[in-house]
Protein backbone atom coordinates (compact mmCIF):
# COMPACT_ATOMS: atom_id res chain seq x y z
CA UNK A 1 0.00 0.00 0.00
CA UNK A 2 1.19 3.43 -0.92
CA UNK A 3 -0.15 7.16 -0.52
CA UNK A 4 1.44 10.25 -1.25
CA UNK A 5 -0.26 13.76 -0.21
CA UNK A 6 -0.07 17.17 -0.43
CA UNK A 7 -2.51 20.06 1.12
CA UNK A 8 -4.94 17.56 1.93
CA UNK A 9 -6.61 16.98 5.57
CA UNK A 10 -6.12 13.80 7.22
CA UNK A 11 -9.72 12.70 7.52
CA UNK A 12 -9.75 13.54 3.56
CA UNK A 13 -6.80 11.19 2.87
CA UNK A 14 -8.16 8.24 4.92
CA UNK A 15 -11.64 8.56 2.92
CA UNK A 16 -9.86 8.32 -0.16
CA UNK A 17 -7.91 5.52 0.81
CA UNK A 18 -10.64 3.76 2.43
CA UNK A 19 -13.17 4.20 -0.90
CA UNK A 20 -10.20 2.77 -2.90
CA UNK A 21 -9.36 -0.11 -0.35
CA UNK A 22 -13.55 -0.70 -0.59
CA UNK A 23 -13.23 -1.01 -4.77
CA UNK A 24 -10.01 -3.41 -4.67
CA UNK A 25 -11.73 -5.80 -1.84
CA UNK A 26 -15.11 -6.16 -3.06
CA UNK A 27 -14.71 -6.01 -6.60
CA UNK A 28 -11.93 -8.60 -6.23
CA UNK A 29 -9.27 -6.88 -8.60
CA UNK A 30 -5.75 -7.70 -8.54
CA UNK A 31 -4.26 -3.85 -7.84
CA UNK A 32 -6.35 -0.59 -7.88
CA UNK A 33 -5.19 2.76 -8.25
CA UNK A 34 -6.36 5.88 -7.63
CA UNK A 35 -5.12 9.43 -8.13
CA UNK A 36 -6.85 13.13 -6.79
CA UNK A 37 -6.27 16.62 -8.48
CA UNK A 38 -6.95 19.75 -7.47
CA UNK A 39 -6.43 23.23 -9.11
CA UNK A 40 -3.95 21.74 -11.10
CA UNK A 41 -1.78 20.07 -8.51
CA UNK A 42 -1.88 16.14 -7.89
CA UNK A 43 -2.90 16.11 -4.18
CA UNK A 44 -3.31 12.43 -3.28
CA UNK A 45 -2.17 8.92 -5.04
CA UNK A 46 -2.69 5.85 -3.11
CA UNK A 47 -2.42 2.06 -4.13
CA UNK A 48 -3.99 -1.15 -2.84
CA UNK A 49 -3.21 -4.84 -4.12
CA UNK A 50 -3.92 -8.13 -3.25
CA UNK A 51 -0.37 -9.29 -5.60
CA UNK A 52 2.89 -10.26 -3.18
CA UNK A 53 4.03 -6.80 -2.93
CA UNK A 54 7.31 -7.43 -4.68
CA UNK A 55 4.78 -8.51 -7.57
CA UNK A 56 2.47 -5.05 -6.59
CA UNK A 57 2.38 -2.11 -9.10
CA UNK A 58 2.56 1.22 -7.44
CA UNK A 59 1.11 4.94 -8.28
CA UNK A 60 4.23 5.02 -11.30
CA UNK A 61 2.83 1.74 -12.98
CA UNK A 62 1.16 2.00 -16.24
CA UNK A 63 -2.03 0.43 -16.94
CA UNK A 64 -4.02 0.20 -20.29
CA UNK A 65 -6.79 3.02 -20.31
CA UNK A 66 -8.56 1.34 -22.84
CA UNK A 67 -11.67 3.65 -24.20
CA UNK A 68 -10.25 6.96 -22.55
CA UNK A 69 -7.65 6.60 -25.59
CA UNK A 70 -10.63 7.92 -27.39
CA UNK A 71 -10.69 11.74 -26.07
CA UNK A 72 -6.49 11.84 -27.07
CA UNK A 73 -7.73 10.99 -30.46
CA UNK A 74 -10.59 13.66 -30.23
CA UNK A 75 -7.69 16.15 -28.95
CA UNK A 76 -6.08 15.34 -31.98
CA UNK A 77 -9.22 15.83 -34.63
CA UNK A 78 -10.09 18.87 -32.73
CA UNK A 79 -6.75 20.37 -33.55
CA UNK A 80 -6.85 20.24 -37.55
CA UNK A 81 -10.21 21.85 -36.92
CA UNK A 82 -8.61 24.72 -35.40
CA UNK A 83 -5.88 24.54 -37.67
CA UNK A 84 -8.41 24.73 -41.00
CA UNK A 85 -7.58 21.46 -42.51
CA UNK A 86 -11.12 19.97 -41.81
CA UNK A 87 -13.94 21.36 -40.55
CA UNK A 88 -16.18 19.45 -37.86
CA UNK A 89 -19.10 19.31 -40.35
CA UNK A 90 -16.95 18.16 -43.14
CA UNK A 91 -18.28 14.73 -44.30
CA UNK A 92 -15.92 11.96 -43.79
CA UNK A 93 -15.57 11.37 -47.58
CA UNK A 94 -14.14 14.83 -48.07
CA UNK A 95 -10.65 14.14 -46.08
CA UNK A 96 -10.77 10.15 -46.12
CA UNK A 97 -12.35 8.57 -49.30
CA UNK A 98 -13.50 5.11 -49.96
CA UNK A 99 -15.07 4.45 -47.00
CA UNK A 100 -18.49 3.52 -47.94
CA UNK A 101 -19.58 5.76 -44.52
CA UNK A 102 -18.32 8.63 -46.28
CA UNK A 103 -21.31 10.91 -45.37
CA UNK A 104 -21.01 10.30 -41.86
CA UNK A 105 -19.69 13.97 -40.82
CA UNK A 106 -16.30 14.23 -38.13
CA UNK A 107 -18.61 15.94 -35.72
CA UNK A 108 -20.79 12.82 -35.40
CA UNK A 109 -18.12 10.24 -35.59
CA UNK A 110 -16.49 12.35 -32.56
CA UNK A 111 -20.02 11.91 -30.66
CA UNK A 112 -21.08 8.74 -31.65
CA UNK A 113 -23.57 9.95 -33.60
CA UNK A 114 -22.93 8.52 -37.06
CA UNK A 115 -25.04 5.63 -36.96
CA UNK A 116 -22.11 3.24 -37.10
CA UNK A 117 -21.96 -0.32 -35.28
CA UNK A 118 -20.45 -0.80 -32.04
CA UNK A 119 -17.85 -3.21 -32.21
CA UNK A 120 -15.45 -4.47 -35.46
CA UNK A 121 -16.77 -7.84 -37.05
CA UNK A 122 -15.76 -10.82 -35.17
CA UNK A 123 -13.56 -11.99 -34.01
CA UNK A 124 -13.29 -10.22 -30.71
CA UNK A 125 -10.82 -7.12 -31.51
CA UNK A 126 -9.94 -6.16 -28.46
CA UNK A 127 -8.55 -9.76 -27.78
CA UNK A 128 -6.93 -10.83 -30.68
CA UNK A 129 -4.28 -9.32 -32.66
CA UNK A 130 -4.61 -5.84 -34.89
CA UNK A 131 -2.98 -7.82 -37.81
CA UNK A 132 -6.34 -9.52 -38.17
CA UNK A 133 -7.92 -6.36 -39.30
CA UNK A 134 -5.24 -4.94 -42.00
CA UNK A 135 -7.73 -2.62 -43.58
CA UNK A 136 -10.56 -0.10 -42.77
CA UNK A 137 -13.51 -2.76 -44.45
CA UNK A 138 -12.12 -5.15 -41.81
CA UNK A 139 -12.76 -3.27 -39.40
CA UNK A 140 -16.07 -1.63 -40.36
CA UNK A 141 -17.55 -4.66 -42.03
CA UNK A 142 -20.25 -5.19 -43.79
CA UNK A 143 -23.91 -3.31 -42.40
CA UNK A 144 -22.02 -0.58 -40.78
CA UNK A 145 -24.89 1.91 -40.56
CA UNK A 146 -26.82 0.76 -37.54
CA UNK A 147 -28.65 4.24 -37.46
CA UNK A 148 -29.31 7.13 -39.59
CA UNK A 149 -26.33 9.97 -39.17
CA UNK A 150 -27.30 12.49 -36.51
CA UNK A 151 -30.39 10.78 -34.72
CA UNK A 152 -28.95 9.48 -31.56
CA UNK A 153 -26.33 8.24 -29.53
CA UNK A 154 -24.84 4.58 -30.69
CA UNK A 155 -21.20 4.31 -29.45
CA UNK A 156 -19.19 2.91 -32.03
CA UNK A 157 -15.08 1.67 -31.45
CA UNK A 158 -14.98 1.63 -35.31
CA UNK A 159 -15.92 4.94 -35.56
CA UNK A 160 -12.44 6.53 -33.69
CA UNK A 161 -10.74 3.96 -36.25
CA UNK A 162 -11.69 6.11 -38.84
CA UNK A 163 -11.03 9.50 -36.88
CA UNK A 164 -7.50 7.78 -36.03
CA UNK A 165 -7.03 7.11 -39.99
CA UNK A 166 -8.11 10.67 -40.60
CA UNK A 167 -5.63 12.13 -38.43
CA UNK A 168 -3.10 9.75 -39.98
CA UNK A 169 -4.19 11.24 -43.49
CA UNK A 170 -3.89 14.54 -42.79
CA UNK A 171 -0.68 14.33 -40.83
CA UNK A 172 1.21 12.00 -43.30
CA UNK A 173 2.35 9.94 -40.09
CA UNK A 174 0.97 7.61 -38.10
CA UNK A 175 -1.47 8.29 -35.25
CA UNK A 176 0.86 7.12 -32.54
CA UNK A 177 3.25 9.41 -33.87
CA UNK A 178 1.18 12.48 -34.03
CA UNK A 179 -0.29 11.61 -30.71
CA UNK A 180 3.36 11.95 -29.08
CA UNK A 181 4.43 14.85 -30.96
CA UNK A 182 1.21 16.80 -30.76
CA UNK A 183 -0.45 15.92 -27.57
CA UNK A 184 2.21 13.66 -25.40
CA UNK A 185 5.37 15.60 -25.58
CA UNK A 186 3.84 19.05 -24.80
CA UNK A 187 1.68 18.09 -22.14
CA UNK A 188 4.88 16.19 -20.40
CA UNK A 189 2.76 12.72 -20.04
CA UNK A 190 5.61 11.21 -19.87
CA UNK A 191 4.28 7.78 -18.99
CA UNK A 192 1.47 7.50 -21.67
CA UNK A 193 2.58 5.57 -24.79
CA UNK A 194 1.16 2.81 -27.20
CA UNK A 195 3.03 0.37 -26.15
CA UNK A 196 3.11 -0.89 -22.30
CA UNK A 197 6.54 0.50 -20.58
CA UNK A 198 7.80 -1.08 -17.54
CA UNK A 199 6.79 -0.91 -14.87
CA UNK A 200 3.38 -1.71 -15.91
CA UNK A 201 0.41 -4.08 -14.61
CA UNK A 202 -0.43 -7.12 -15.66
CA UNK A 203 -4.09 -7.93 -16.76
CA UNK A 204 -6.18 -10.40 -15.11
CA UNK A 205 -9.13 -12.07 -15.09
CA UNK A 206 -10.80 -13.44 -11.93
CA UNK A 207 -12.75 -16.32 -11.83
CA UNK A 208 -16.35 -15.26 -11.07
CA UNK A 209 -16.94 -17.97 -8.73
CA UNK A 210 -13.50 -18.37 -7.00
CA UNK A 211 -10.40 -16.47 -6.46
CA UNK A 212 -8.43 -17.83 -9.24
CA UNK A 213 -6.49 -15.75 -11.80
CA UNK A 214 -6.14 -16.07 -15.53
CA UNK A 215 -3.60 -14.02 -17.12
CA UNK A 216 -5.19 -11.55 -20.35
CA UNK A 217 -3.54 -10.97 -23.59
CA UNK A 218 -2.08 -7.38 -24.31
CA UNK A 219 -2.85 -7.37 -27.68
CA UNK A 220 -1.61 -4.37 -30.00
CA UNK A 221 -5.11 -3.02 -31.98
CA UNK A 222 -3.83 -1.92 -35.00
CA UNK A 223 -6.09 0.01 -37.06
CA UNK A 224 -8.39 0.27 -33.84
CA UNK A 225 -5.46 1.54 -31.38
CA UNK A 226 -7.25 5.30 -31.12
CA UNK A 227 -10.38 3.56 -30.09
CA UNK A 228 -8.25 2.54 -26.63
CA UNK A 229 -4.66 1.35 -27.34
CA UNK A 230 -3.14 3.75 -24.79
CA UNK A 231 -1.44 2.88 -21.59
CA UNK A 232 -0.66 5.43 -18.92
CA UNK A 233 -0.54 6.15 -15.10
CA UNK A 234 -2.53 7.94 -12.75
CA UNK A 235 -0.42 10.90 -12.24
CA UNK A 236 -0.58 11.69 -16.36
CA UNK A 237 -4.21 11.17 -16.58
CA UNK A 238 -4.59 13.84 -14.07
CA UNK A 239 -2.45 16.23 -15.75
CA UNK A 240 -4.47 15.36 -18.41
CA UNK A 241 -7.36 15.54 -16.73
CA UNK A 242 -6.59 19.47 -16.22
CA UNK A 243 -5.87 20.19 -19.83
CA UNK A 244 -9.46 18.64 -20.64
CA UNK A 245 -10.68 21.72 -17.92
CA UNK A 246 -8.37 24.62 -18.85
CA UNK A 247 -6.79 24.29 -22.21
CA UNK A 248 -2.92 24.77 -23.26
CA UNK A 249 -2.44 26.53 -26.37
CA UNK A 250 0.46 24.05 -27.09
CA UNK A 251 -2.31 21.56 -27.86
CA UNK A 252 -5.87 22.90 -27.93
CA UNK A 253 -6.86 26.31 -26.52
CA UNK A 254 -9.68 27.12 -23.56
CA UNK A 255 -12.40 27.16 -26.05
CA UNK A 256 -11.55 23.97 -28.16
CA UNK A 257 -11.86 21.99 -24.66
CA UNK A 258 -14.76 23.61 -23.31
CA UNK A 259 -16.32 22.80 -27.19
CA UNK A 260 -15.32 19.64 -26.08
CA UNK A 261 -17.27 19.38 -23.23
CA UNK A 262 -20.09 20.91 -24.25
CA UNK A 263 -23.17 18.06 -24.90
CA UNK A 264 -23.19 17.31 -29.01
CA UNK A 265 -25.68 14.49 -29.17
CA UNK A 266 -28.58 13.23 -27.44
CA UNK A 267 -28.81 11.18 -24.70
CA UNK A 268 -29.16 7.58 -24.87
CA UNK A 269 -32.63 6.02 -25.04
CA UNK A 270 -33.81 6.10 -21.50
CA UNK A 271 -30.42 7.30 -20.21
CA UNK A 272 -30.78 10.75 -18.99
CA UNK A 273 -27.85 10.91 -16.66
CA UNK A 274 -25.71 11.58 -19.27
CA UNK A 275 -24.89 12.52 -22.71
CA UNK A 276 -21.52 13.18 -25.27
CA UNK A 277 -19.21 15.84 -26.38
CA UNK A 278 -16.85 15.61 -28.59
CA UNK A 279 -14.78 12.88 -27.45
CA UNK A 280 -15.82 13.40 -23.90
CA UNK A 281 -18.64 11.53 -21.78
CA UNK A 282 -20.66 14.14 -19.62
CA UNK A 283 -22.23 13.29 -16.77
CA UNK A 284 -23.90 14.08 -13.43
CA UNK A 285 -22.60 12.96 -10.24
CA UNK A 286 -24.75 14.45 -7.65
CA UNK A 287 -25.30 17.85 -8.21
CA UNK A 288 -22.29 17.83 -9.84
CA UNK A 289 -21.10 17.84 -13.58
CA UNK A 290 -18.34 16.13 -14.76
CA UNK A 291 -16.58 15.38 -17.84
CA UNK A 292 -13.65 12.54 -18.99
CA UNK A 293 -14.56 9.13 -19.82
CA UNK A 294 -13.85 5.79 -19.12
CA UNK A 295 -12.48 3.07 -20.30
CA UNK A 296 -11.77 -0.73 -20.79
CA UNK A 297 -9.70 -3.77 -22.23
CA UNK A 298 -9.33 -7.20 -21.14
CA UNK A 299 -7.39 -7.48 -17.56
CA UNK A 300 -7.97 -3.62 -17.34
CA UNK A 301 -10.69 -1.13 -16.41
CA UNK A 302 -10.70 3.22 -15.89
CA UNK A 303 -12.12 6.14 -15.00
CA UNK A 304 -11.10 9.29 -15.34
CA UNK A 305 -13.55 12.65 -14.47
CA UNK A 306 -12.95 16.40 -13.80
CA UNK A 307 -15.27 18.64 -12.12
CA UNK A 308 -14.43 22.14 -13.66
CA UNK A 309 -16.56 24.00 -11.31
CA UNK A 310 -14.69 22.67 -8.47
CA UNK A 311 -11.45 22.22 -10.04
CA UNK A 312 -10.89 18.72 -8.89
CA UNK A 313 -10.50 15.57 -11.17
CA UNK A 314 -9.38 11.77 -10.31
CA UNK A 315 -8.50 9.08 -11.98
CA UNK A 316 -9.19 4.88 -10.89
CA UNK A 317 -7.63 2.19 -12.79
CA UNK A 318 -7.36 -1.75 -12.21
CA UNK A 319 -6.25 -4.20 -13.88
CA UNK A 320 -9.10 -7.03 -13.50
CA UNK A 321 -11.24 -7.39 -16.81
CA UNK A 322 -14.16 -6.97 -14.64
CA UNK A 323 -15.17 -6.83 -11.19
CA UNK A 324 -14.71 -3.14 -9.45
CA UNK A 325 -16.46 -0.02 -11.98
CA UNK A 326 -13.11 2.72 -11.60
CA UNK A 327 -16.01 5.11 -13.72
CA UNK A 328 -17.94 5.47 -10.05
CA UNK A 329 -15.01 5.36 -7.77
CA UNK A 330 -13.27 8.29 -9.45
CA UNK A 331 -16.36 10.00 -9.33
CA UNK A 332 -16.52 9.46 -5.68
CA UNK A 333 -13.35 10.51 -5.45
CA UNK A 334 -14.01 14.16 -7.03
CA UNK A 335 -17.28 14.29 -4.52
CA UNK A 336 -14.97 13.31 -0.91
CA UNK A 337 -12.42 16.05 -1.57
CA UNK A 338 -14.74 18.46 -2.80
CA UNK A 339 -17.91 17.83 -0.39
CA UNK A 340 -15.09 17.62 2.70
CA UNK A 341 -12.82 20.77 1.11
CA UNK A 342 -14.70 23.11 -0.89
CA UNK A 343 -12.99 24.90 -3.29
CA UNK A 344 -12.48 28.26 -1.51
CA UNK A 345 -13.29 31.55 -3.92
CA UNK A 346 -10.77 33.93 -5.67
CA UNK A 347 -10.79 36.72 -3.49
CA UNK A 348 -13.08 39.74 -4.42
CA UNK A 349 -10.86 42.46 -6.34
CA UNK A 350 -12.04 46.00 -7.42
CA UNK A 351 -11.52 46.37 -11.64
CA UNK A 352 -8.15 47.73 -12.57
CA UNK A 353 -10.42 50.07 -15.12
CA UNK A 354 -14.01 50.53 -15.83
CA UNK A 355 -15.61 51.47 -18.83
CA UNK A 356 -17.91 54.03 -17.92
CA UNK A 357 -20.05 53.65 -21.45
CA UNK A 358 -20.91 50.33 -20.33
CA UNK A 359 -21.12 51.26 -16.75
CA UNK A 360 -24.36 53.21 -17.98
CA UNK A 361 -25.64 50.14 -19.28
CA UNK A 362 -25.63 48.32 -16.12
CA UNK A 363 -28.80 47.71 -13.54
CA UNK A 364 -32.73 46.45 -14.05
CA UNK A 365 -33.51 45.86 -17.58
CA UNK A 366 -36.69 44.51 -18.79
CA UNK A 367 -38.32 41.97 -21.05
CA UNK A 368 -41.90 42.56 -21.06
CA UNK A 369 -42.49 42.63 -17.24
CA UNK A 370 -39.56 40.08 -16.75
CA UNK A 371 -37.02 41.97 -14.60
CA UNK A 372 -33.41 41.50 -15.76
CA UNK A 373 -29.83 42.99 -14.29
CA UNK A 374 -26.98 43.35 -16.38
CA UNK A 375 -23.85 43.77 -14.94
CA UNK A 376 -20.23 44.13 -15.58
CA UNK A 377 -17.93 40.98 -15.23
CA UNK A 378 -14.55 41.19 -13.83
CA UNK A 379 -13.28 39.74 -16.98
CA UNK A 380 -14.60 42.99 -19.17
CA UNK A 381 -17.41 41.64 -20.90
CA UNK A 382 -21.63 41.63 -19.34
CA UNK A 383 -24.31 39.11 -17.85
CA UNK A 384 -27.28 39.60 -18.22
CA UNK A 385 -29.79 37.44 -15.06
CA UNK A 386 -33.25 37.09 -14.18
CA UNK A 387 -33.92 39.07 -11.07
CA UNK A 388 -36.20 36.56 -9.72
CA UNK A 389 -36.49 32.96 -10.19
CA UNK A 390 -34.76 31.31 -12.82
CA UNK A 391 -34.77 31.99 -16.34
CA UNK A 392 -33.23 32.69 -19.36
CA UNK A 393 -29.52 34.01 -18.36
CA UNK A 394 -26.26 34.26 -19.94
CA UNK A 395 -22.54 35.77 -20.52
CA UNK A 396 -21.51 37.87 -23.17
CA UNK A 397 -18.32 38.85 -24.02
CA UNK A 398 -17.37 41.75 -26.73
CA UNK A 399 -18.30 41.18 -30.66
CA UNK A 400 -17.76 44.76 -32.13
CA UNK A 401 -19.01 48.10 -31.48
CA UNK A 402 -22.17 47.97 -29.47
CA UNK A 403 -22.62 44.46 -29.67
CA UNK A 404 -22.01 41.06 -27.53
CA UNK A 405 -22.07 38.26 -28.02
CA UNK A 406 -23.23 35.18 -25.82
CA UNK A 407 -21.46 32.36 -24.03
CA UNK A 408 -23.31 30.38 -22.36
CA UNK A 409 -27.04 30.02 -21.09
CA UNK A 410 -29.91 30.25 -23.45
CA UNK A 411 -28.33 33.10 -25.54
CA UNK A 412 -25.17 30.84 -26.37
CA UNK A 413 -24.34 32.26 -29.60
CA UNK A 414 -27.10 34.98 -29.45
CA UNK A 415 -25.96 38.55 -29.97
CA UNK A 416 -26.46 40.86 -27.37
CA UNK A 417 -27.10 44.88 -29.23
CA UNK A 418 -26.78 48.35 -28.17
CA UNK A 419 -29.72 50.15 -30.14
CA UNK A 420 -29.18 53.63 -30.02
CA UNK A 421 -31.78 56.55 -30.80
CA UNK A 422 -30.59 59.63 -33.35
CA UNK A 423 -29.23 61.59 -30.97
CA UNK A 424 -26.78 58.67 -29.58
CA UNK A 425 -29.00 57.86 -26.46
CA UNK A 426 -29.51 54.17 -25.89
CA UNK A 427 -33.39 53.47 -26.62
CA UNK A 428 -32.94 49.57 -25.86
CA UNK A 429 -31.19 46.46 -26.12
CA UNK A 430 -31.92 43.57 -28.40
CA UNK A 431 -31.46 40.15 -27.49
CA UNK A 432 -32.52 37.82 -30.61
CA UNK A 433 -35.37 40.21 -31.03
CA UNK A 434 -36.29 40.13 -28.02
CA UNK A 435 -36.35 44.16 -26.53
CA UNK A 436 -35.15 44.96 -22.72
CA UNK A 437 -36.17 48.71 -22.07
CA UNK A 438 -35.35 50.37 -19.30
CA UNK A 439 -38.67 50.47 -17.88
CA UNK A 440 -41.86 47.53 -18.29
CA UNK A 441 -43.40 48.70 -21.64
CA UNK A 442 -42.09 51.80 -21.54
CA UNK A 443 -44.19 54.34 -23.81
CA UNK A 444 -42.71 56.21 -27.02
CA UNK A 445 -40.13 52.99 -26.86
CA UNK A 446 -39.01 50.73 -29.16
CA UNK A 447 -41.54 47.88 -27.94
CA UNK A 448 -43.25 45.41 -30.32
CA UNK A 449 -46.68 45.18 -31.02
CA UNK A 450 -46.86 49.32 -29.20
CA UNK A 451 -47.94 49.74 -26.07
CA UNK A 452 -51.66 50.37 -24.76
CA UNK A 453 -52.37 54.20 -24.67
CA UNK A 454 -53.95 53.88 -20.81
CA UNK A 455 -51.44 53.09 -19.70
CA UNK A 456 -50.79 51.63 -16.48
CA UNK A 457 -54.02 51.14 -14.23
CA UNK A 458 -55.76 49.96 -11.43
CA UNK A 459 -58.81 47.53 -11.71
Amino acid sequence: MTSESEDLLPGTRRALLHRIAVAQAEGRTPSFVGGVLRDGRVVWTGSRTGLDEAAAPGTDAQYRIGSITKTFTAVLVMRLRDEGLLALGDPLEKHLPGTEVGEVTIAQLLAHSGGLGAEAPAPWWERTPGSLRPSLPDVIGEGARMHPPGRLFHYSNPGYTLLGSLVETLRGMSWEEALRREVLEPLGLNRTSAQPQEPYARGWAVHPWADALLPEPAEDLGLMAPAGQLWSTAADLLRFAWFLAEGDDRVLGAASVREMRTPATPAAAGDWSGTYGLGMQITRSGERTLVGHCGSLPGFLAGLWVCVEEGVAAVALTNATSGPLPGPAAAELVGIVADAEPRLPAPWRPAGDVDTRLLALTGPWYWGTHAYGLRLTSDGGLMLDLLRGGGRGSRFVAAGEDAWTGLDGYYAGETLRMVRRSDGSVSHLDLGSFVFTREPYEPGDAVPGGVDEGGWRGI
